[in-house]
Protein backbone atom coordinates (compact mmCIF):
# COMPACT_ATOMS: atom_id res chain seq x y z
CA UNK A 1 0.00 0.00 0.00
CA UNK A 2 1.25 3.48 -0.86
CA UNK A 3 2.42 5.34 2.25
CA UNK A 4 0.25 8.15 3.60
CA UNK A 5 -1.19 9.07 6.99
CA UNK A 6 -2.13 6.21 9.30
CA UNK A 7 -3.86 6.16 12.67
CA UNK A 8 -2.87 3.00 14.56
CA UNK A 9 -5.10 2.20 17.52
CA UNK A 10 -3.79 -0.27 20.11
CA UNK A 11 -5.99 -1.70 22.85
CA UNK A 12 -5.25 -1.23 26.54
CA UNK A 13 -5.91 -4.92 27.12
CA UNK A 14 -3.18 -5.71 24.59
CA UNK A 15 -0.62 -4.29 27.01
CA UNK A 16 -1.68 -6.63 29.84
CA UNK A 17 -1.05 -10.22 28.77
CA UNK A 18 -2.59 -11.83 31.84
CA UNK A 19 -3.06 -11.32 35.58
CA UNK A 20 0.56 -12.32 36.22
CA UNK A 21 1.85 -9.54 33.95
CA UNK A 22 -0.06 -6.45 35.08
CA UNK A 23 2.90 -4.50 36.49
CA UNK A 24 4.16 -1.50 34.55
CA UNK A 25 7.50 -3.11 33.56
CA UNK A 26 5.59 -5.96 31.90
CA UNK A 27 3.35 -3.48 30.08
CA UNK A 28 6.40 -1.58 28.84
CA UNK A 29 7.99 -4.82 27.63
CA UNK A 30 4.85 -5.41 25.55
CA UNK A 31 5.08 -1.90 24.09
CA UNK A 32 8.76 -2.49 23.22
CA UNK A 33 7.77 -5.62 21.30
CA UNK A 34 4.99 -3.69 19.56
CA UNK A 35 6.70 -0.54 18.30
CA UNK A 36 8.99 -2.15 15.67
CA UNK A 37 5.92 -2.63 13.47
CA UNK A 38 5.15 1.10 13.77
CA UNK A 39 8.73 2.03 12.96
CA UNK A 40 8.58 -0.30 9.95
CA UNK A 41 5.74 1.91 8.68
CA UNK A 42 7.65 5.11 9.42
CA UNK A 43 10.70 3.76 7.58
CA UNK A 44 8.50 3.17 4.54
CA UNK A 45 7.32 6.79 4.53
CA UNK A 46 4.16 6.67 6.62
CA UNK A 47 3.14 9.50 8.91
CA UNK A 48 1.75 7.81 12.03
CA UNK A 49 -0.56 8.82 14.85
CA UNK A 50 -0.73 6.21 17.62
CA UNK A 51 -3.73 5.87 19.90
CA UNK A 52 -4.18 3.35 22.69
CA UNK A 53 -6.78 1.94 25.04
CA UNK A 54 -6.60 2.16 28.81
CA UNK A 55 -9.39 0.05 30.28
CA UNK A 56 -7.27 -2.10 32.61
CA UNK A 57 -5.00 0.80 33.55
CA UNK A 58 -7.87 3.13 34.50
CA UNK A 59 -9.35 0.32 36.52
CA UNK A 60 -6.07 -0.13 38.40
CA UNK A 61 -5.96 3.58 39.27
CA UNK A 62 -9.57 3.62 40.47
CA UNK A 63 -9.09 0.47 42.55
CA UNK A 64 -5.96 1.89 44.18
CA UNK A 65 -7.93 5.04 44.91
CA UNK A 66 -10.72 3.04 46.53
CA UNK A 67 -8.30 1.03 48.65
CA UNK A 68 -6.52 4.20 49.80
CA UNK A 69 -9.69 6.23 50.40
CA UNK A 70 -9.01 6.48 54.14
CA UNK A 71 -5.59 8.03 53.48
CA UNK A 72 -5.81 10.16 50.32
CA UNK A 73 -8.53 11.86 48.28
CA UNK A 74 -10.09 9.75 45.50
CA UNK A 75 -9.12 10.21 41.84
CA UNK A 76 -12.00 11.36 39.59
CA UNK A 77 -12.45 9.32 36.44
CA UNK A 78 -11.43 12.09 34.02
CA UNK A 79 -8.17 12.58 35.92
CA UNK A 80 -7.57 8.82 35.92
CA UNK A 81 -7.89 8.81 32.12
CA UNK A 82 -5.45 11.72 31.90
CA UNK A 83 -3.05 9.83 34.19
CA UNK A 84 -3.09 6.84 31.87
CA UNK A 85 -2.55 9.01 28.82
CA UNK A 86 0.62 10.32 30.42
CA UNK A 87 1.90 6.94 31.62
CA UNK A 88 1.07 4.87 28.53
CA UNK A 89 2.06 7.73 26.26
CA UNK A 90 5.42 7.80 28.01
CA UNK A 91 5.83 4.07 27.35
CA UNK A 92 5.16 4.55 23.64
CA UNK A 93 7.29 7.68 23.21
CA UNK A 94 10.23 6.08 25.00
CA UNK A 95 9.99 2.83 23.06
CA UNK A 96 9.42 4.56 19.72
CA UNK A 97 12.31 7.00 20.25
CA UNK A 98 14.64 4.14 21.14
CA UNK A 99 13.59 2.02 18.17
CA UNK A 100 14.00 4.97 15.80
CA UNK A 101 17.46 5.67 17.22
CA UNK A 102 18.55 2.03 16.84
CA UNK A 103 17.60 2.19 13.16
CA UNK A 104 19.28 5.54 12.59
CA UNK A 105 15.98 7.32 11.89
CA UNK A 106 15.46 10.87 13.10
CA UNK A 107 11.82 11.71 13.90
CA UNK A 108 10.49 13.60 16.93
CA UNK A 109 7.97 11.69 19.04
CA UNK A 110 5.38 13.44 21.23
CA UNK A 111 2.62 12.19 23.52
CA UNK A 112 -0.31 14.59 23.89
CA UNK A 113 -2.91 14.60 26.66
CA UNK A 114 -6.06 14.77 24.55
CA UNK A 115 -9.61 15.78 25.42
CA UNK A 116 -12.71 14.49 23.65
CA UNK A 117 -16.01 16.36 23.81
CA UNK A 118 -19.15 14.35 24.54
CA UNK A 119 -22.81 15.30 24.78
CA UNK A 120 -23.89 15.40 28.46
CA UNK A 121 -27.35 14.31 27.29
CA UNK A 122 -25.99 11.18 25.63
CA UNK A 123 -28.20 8.23 26.70
CA UNK A 124 -25.07 6.25 27.60
CA UNK A 125 -24.99 8.10 30.92
CA UNK A 126 -28.22 6.27 31.83
CA UNK A 127 -26.71 2.87 30.92
CA UNK A 128 -23.13 2.43 32.17
CA UNK A 129 -21.95 -0.35 29.87
CA UNK A 130 -18.23 0.17 29.14
CA UNK A 131 -16.06 -2.43 30.95
CA UNK A 132 -12.94 -1.12 32.67
CA UNK A 133 -10.38 -2.51 35.08
CA UNK A 134 -9.55 -6.01 36.21
CA UNK A 135 -11.47 -9.19 35.47
CA UNK A 136 -13.21 -10.88 38.41
CA UNK A 137 -15.27 -13.97 38.96
CA UNK A 138 -18.99 -13.24 39.24
CA UNK A 139 -19.13 -13.54 43.04
CA UNK A 140 -16.29 -11.05 43.56
CA UNK A 141 -17.70 -8.61 41.01
CA UNK A 142 -21.14 -8.64 42.61
CA UNK A 143 -19.60 -8.14 46.04
CA UNK A 144 -17.76 -5.05 44.81
CA UNK A 145 -20.98 -3.84 43.20
CA UNK A 146 -22.77 -4.10 46.54
CA UNK A 147 -19.91 -2.60 48.57
CA UNK A 148 -18.80 0.16 46.20
CA UNK A 149 -21.88 0.98 44.18
CA UNK A 150 -20.43 -0.37 40.94
CA UNK A 151 -22.37 -1.58 37.95
CA UNK A 152 -20.81 -4.80 36.62
CA UNK A 153 -21.14 -7.06 33.60
CA UNK A 154 -19.78 -10.26 32.14
CA UNK A 155 -17.23 -9.33 29.44
CA UNK A 156 -17.06 -11.59 26.38
CA UNK A 157 -16.54 -14.80 28.34
CA UNK A 158 -13.36 -13.46 29.96
CA UNK A 159 -14.79 -12.65 33.39
CA UNK A 160 -16.74 -9.90 35.14
CA UNK A 161 -15.73 -6.23 35.16
CA UNK A 162 -16.85 -2.86 36.40
CA UNK A 163 -18.80 -0.74 33.88
CA UNK A 164 -19.03 3.02 33.40
CA UNK A 165 -20.79 5.31 30.93
CA UNK A 166 -19.32 5.42 27.41
CA UNK A 167 -20.85 8.27 25.39
CA UNK A 168 -20.14 8.84 21.69
CA UNK A 169 -17.17 11.10 20.86
CA UNK A 170 -18.22 14.38 19.26
CA UNK A 171 -15.05 16.45 18.92
CA UNK A 172 -11.30 16.05 19.46
CA UNK A 173 -10.27 19.26 21.23
CA UNK A 174 -6.58 19.03 20.28
CA UNK A 175 -7.25 18.09 16.64
CA UNK A 176 -5.53 21.19 15.22
CA UNK A 177 -2.45 20.65 17.34
CA UNK A 178 -2.22 16.99 16.30
CA UNK A 179 -2.57 17.98 12.65
CA UNK A 180 0.19 20.59 12.97
CA UNK A 181 2.54 18.14 14.70
CA UNK A 182 2.00 15.45 12.08
CA UNK A 183 2.45 17.98 9.31
CA UNK A 184 5.82 18.89 10.82
CA UNK A 185 7.02 15.29 10.74
CA UNK A 186 6.31 14.37 14.37
CA UNK A 187 5.15 10.90 15.39
CA UNK A 188 2.21 11.65 17.69
CA UNK A 189 0.70 9.55 20.48
CA UNK A 190 -2.75 11.04 21.11
CA UNK A 191 -6.32 10.24 22.07
CA UNK A 192 -5.30 7.65 24.65
CA UNK A 193 -8.26 5.83 26.12
CA UNK A 194 -10.52 7.62 23.66
CA UNK A 195 -9.48 10.95 25.16
CA UNK A 196 -10.40 12.56 28.48
CA UNK A 197 -14.20 12.92 28.34
CA UNK A 198 -15.25 16.57 28.63
CA UNK A 199 -18.49 18.49 28.08
CA UNK A 200 -18.74 22.00 26.64
CA UNK A 201 -21.18 24.40 28.30
CA UNK A 202 -23.11 27.29 26.72
CA UNK A 203 -20.17 29.62 27.35
CA UNK A 204 -17.78 27.25 25.59
CA UNK A 205 -16.06 26.15 28.80
CA UNK A 206 -14.98 22.53 29.18
CA UNK A 207 -15.66 20.35 32.22
CA UNK A 208 -14.50 16.79 32.83
CA UNK A 209 -17.23 14.16 33.09
CA UNK A 210 -17.37 10.73 34.74
CA UNK A 211 -17.17 8.59 31.62
CA UNK A 212 -14.76 6.79 29.34
CA UNK A 213 -14.90 6.87 25.55
CA UNK A 214 -14.48 3.80 23.39
CA UNK A 215 -10.94 3.95 22.04
CA UNK A 216 -11.87 2.57 18.63
CA UNK A 217 -14.73 5.05 18.15
CA UNK A 218 -12.49 7.94 19.11
CA UNK A 219 -9.73 6.64 16.82
CA UNK A 220 -12.24 6.54 13.95
CA UNK A 221 -13.25 10.14 14.61
CA UNK A 222 -9.62 11.24 14.88
CA UNK A 223 -8.65 9.42 11.69
CA UNK A 224 -11.58 10.89 9.77
CA UNK A 225 -10.92 14.43 10.99
CA UNK A 226 -7.22 14.15 10.15
CA UNK A 227 -8.03 12.85 6.67
CA UNK A 228 -6.11 9.63 7.29
CA UNK A 229 -5.55 7.13 4.49
CA UNK A 230 -5.56 4.17 6.88
CA UNK A 231 -7.09 3.27 10.23
CA UNK A 232 -5.29 0.20 11.55
CA UNK A 233 -6.55 -1.53 14.69
CA UNK A 234 -4.12 -4.16 16.03
CA UNK A 235 -5.78 -6.90 18.03
CA UNK A 236 -5.19 -10.43 19.29
CA UNK A 237 -5.64 -12.25 15.97
CA UNK A 238 -4.13 -11.93 12.50
CA UNK A 239 -7.51 -11.60 10.78
CA UNK A 240 -11.22 -11.23 11.48
CA UNK A 241 -13.40 -14.34 11.39
CA UNK A 242 -17.05 -15.23 11.14
CA UNK A 243 -18.36 -18.23 13.09
CA UNK A 244 -15.34 -17.67 15.32
CA UNK A 245 -14.41 -20.66 17.49
CA UNK A 246 -16.79 -23.07 15.70
CA UNK A 247 -16.22 -25.78 13.07
CA UNK A 248 -17.56 -23.28 10.48
CA UNK A 249 -14.93 -20.68 11.38
CA UNK A 250 -13.93 -18.63 8.33
CA UNK A 251 -11.07 -16.13 8.28
CA UNK A 252 -11.64 -13.05 6.15
CA UNK A 253 -9.10 -11.25 3.97
CA UNK A 254 -11.35 -8.42 2.75
CA UNK A 255 -14.75 -6.96 3.58
CA UNK A 256 -16.74 -4.09 2.18
CA UNK A 257 -18.27 -1.79 4.81
CA UNK A 258 -21.74 -3.06 3.91
CA UNK A 259 -20.74 -6.71 4.32
CA UNK A 260 -18.95 -5.94 7.58
CA UNK A 261 -22.09 -4.23 8.88
CA UNK A 262 -24.21 -7.23 7.89
CA UNK A 263 -21.91 -9.65 9.71
CA UNK A 264 -21.92 -7.39 12.78
CA UNK A 265 -25.73 -7.29 12.78
CA UNK A 266 -25.78 -11.08 12.55
CA UNK A 267 -23.73 -11.29 15.74
CA UNK A 268 -20.51 -12.66 14.27
CA UNK A 269 -18.27 -10.24 16.17
CA UNK A 270 -17.90 -10.19 19.96
CA UNK A 271 -19.73 -7.30 21.61
CA UNK A 272 -16.79 -6.34 23.81
CA UNK A 273 -13.99 -7.39 21.50
CA UNK A 274 -14.15 -7.44 17.68
CA UNK A 275 -17.46 -5.68 17.06
CA UNK A 276 -16.42 -2.17 18.20
CA UNK A 277 -13.28 -2.44 16.05
CA UNK A 278 -15.24 -3.38 12.94
CA UNK A 279 -17.90 -0.74 13.58
CA UNK A 280 -15.25 1.94 14.17
CA UNK A 281 -13.70 1.22 10.79
CA UNK A 282 -17.14 1.33 9.17
CA UNK A 283 -17.71 4.78 10.71
CA UNK A 284 -14.30 5.92 9.47
CA UNK A 285 -14.99 4.74 5.93
CA UNK A 286 -18.34 6.51 5.85
CA UNK A 287 -16.44 9.74 6.39
CA UNK A 288 -13.45 8.71 4.24
CA UNK A 289 -14.85 6.39 1.55
CA UNK A 290 -11.59 6.17 -0.43
CA UNK A 291 -9.52 5.21 2.62
CA UNK A 292 -8.86 1.78 4.14
CA UNK A 293 -9.36 -0.02 7.42
CA UNK A 294 -7.15 -2.85 8.64
CA UNK A 295 -7.45 -5.29 11.54
CA UNK A 296 -4.52 -7.57 12.31
CA UNK A 297 -2.13 -8.61 15.08
CA UNK A 298 0.32 -5.95 16.32
CA UNK A 299 3.40 -7.81 15.12
CA UNK A 300 1.85 -8.48 11.70
CA UNK A 301 1.27 -4.87 10.64
CA UNK A 302 4.16 -4.89 8.17
CA UNK A 303 3.02 -8.24 6.73
CA UNK A 304 -0.53 -6.93 6.40
CA UNK A 305 0.62 -3.81 4.59
CA UNK A 306 2.52 -6.04 2.16
CA UNK A 307 -0.65 -8.06 1.56
CA UNK A 308 0.15 -11.37 3.25
CA UNK A 309 -2.26 -11.21 6.22
CA UNK A 310 -4.81 -9.04 7.97
CA UNK A 311 -8.46 -8.23 7.25
CA UNK A 312 -8.92 -5.17 5.04
CA UNK A 313 -12.19 -3.25 5.03
CA UNK A 314 -12.71 -0.91 2.09
CA UNK A 315 -15.19 -0.02 -0.62
CA UNK A 316 -12.72 -1.05 -3.28
CA UNK A 317 -10.28 -3.90 -3.57
CA UNK A 318 -7.53 -4.65 -1.07
CA UNK A 319 -4.76 -2.10 -1.71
Amino acid sequence: MKAGLAVVAFGGNALVRDSAHEAIPYQYDTVVRTVPAIVDMIAKGWDVVVTHGNGPQVGFILRRSELAAAEVAPVPLDYAVADTQGAIGYMFTKALSNELAVRGLSRPVVSLVTRTVVDPEDPAFERPAKPIGSFFDEETARRYAAELGWTVTEDSGRGWRRTVASPEPVEIVELGTIRDLVGGGTVVVAGGGGGVAVARDAAGLLTGVEAVIDKDRAAALLAAELGADLLAIPTGVDRVAIHFGTPEEQWLDHLTPDTAAEYAAQGHFGEGSMRPKVEAIIDFLRARPTSYGLITAPDRLADALSGTTGTWISKGETP
